[in-house]
């Protein structure tokens, strides 16, 4: 049961990187847009995160309640040494519910409406910014469990080179996504190719920052090169998203935007892949050269076979809902979305 829970935590953080992926970098795509179109790019974008946008933090919430039932440590070590990062994604994701909310269903529309927006915007990159420096500083060998000073315990952790390029890959990474999936959003034929412009652009950019990863691991001495070429899973994975990247450059301006669409989420799945498949079980890599393995540091054996069946049965009726929700509102006139 234990390797039940460990697939649903990947799953669960894979989910929230395609989904709440697309949902936040929708905000990025507003904040990369000209003032003249960024009335059309909301109305667009209210119809692409509608089926998600009430459920896409439900992943996260997954994730984290599996840390805290199963693997309690991980939980605990993750939430004290990352608790700043953590409290600035989740200021993050509060003040962007909020202020979309507000915008969009504020009865008054006032100057209020334009504060709306810039908080929608830039917490919207600020969001993902910080989820990759989490992400980063996991893996980064800089959590000092020794520390005995502030800084070195809680800033020095996420504060580097290697997190801030990892969190501007995400932020790439959401912008990318967003475009994709928006793209079948629209049927006229310029608001199209404005968003597949942006698709490219945001392309090039995670291919940028991915390249920016690679030398801030060299420059930190982050063995992600041994991680993604050193092992058979991990050369497939990464020739696998290249050629996704090649075939979805191919069909930019035909009208297969579901296959761009599922382009697109796996090679965010390749991505993901790659990046934990060299050091798994370990999640968290310390800087003693020590390490919280998900083997290791599971909980009591029954909490582990209760959370799991909970996770299995919670499955029969979270994903076929989802799935009716997205197929409904795929079904809804764009003149009533």
């Amino acid at each position: 049961m234990l390797y039940v829970v460990m697939f649903f935590l990947w799953t669960a953080i894979l989910l929230y990187l395609i989904l709440g992926g697309a949902d936040f970098g929708a905000g990025i795509l507003e904040l990369f847009t000209s003032d003249k179109n960024k009335s059309k790019t909301r109305k667009t974008m209210y119809r692409a995160i509608g089926p998600i946008w009430e459920a896409n933090h439900m992943w996260l919430i997954i994730a984290i309640v599996i840390l805290f039932v199963g693997f309690p440590s991980i939980y605990t070590t993750m939430s004290t040494y990352m608790h700043i990062p953590l409290l600035l994604m989740l200021l993050g994701i509060i003040a962007r519910g909020t202020a979309f909310t507000f915008r969009h269903y504020d009865a008054v529309k006032d100057e209020m409406q334009h504060i709306y927006n810039k908080i929608f915007v830039y917490s919207s990159f600020i969001t993902p910014l910080f989820l990759g420096i989490i992400a980063g500083g996991t893996v980064a060998r800089r959590i000092d469990t020794d520390a005995n000073n502030f800084v070195d315990a809680y800033v020095m952790s996420w504060f580097n080179v290697f997190s801030f390029s990892v969190g501007l890959f995400t932020v790439a990474i959401c912008g990318f996504l967003a475009a994709v999936f928006i793209i079948g959003q629209t049927t006229d034929e310029t608001e199209k190719q404005r968003f597949i412009k942006k698709a490219k652009f945001f392309n090039v950019a995670a291919v940028i920052a991915g390249g920016l990863v690679f030398l801030a691991s060299v420059y930190e001495k982050i063995p992600l090169i041994n991680w993604v070429f050193d092992n058979t899973v991990g050369v497939v994975a990464f020739t696998l998203a290249t050629i996704s990247v090649v075939i979805l450059w191919m069909i930019w301006n035909s009208k297969y935007t579901n296959i761009m669409r599922v382009l697109a989420g796996f090679q965010v799945t390749m991505i993901l892949l790659i990046t934990t498949w060299k050091h798994y079980p370990n999640i968290v890599l310390l800087k003693n050269g020590n390490h919280l393995s998900l083997l290791e540091e599971q909980g009591n054996a029954k909490t582990i076979e209760a959370l799991g069946w909970a996770l299995l049965l919670g499955s029969i009726f979270i994903l076929p809902t989802l799935v009716y929700l997205i197929y409904s509102f795929q079904k809804k006139s764009p003149k009533t979305a």
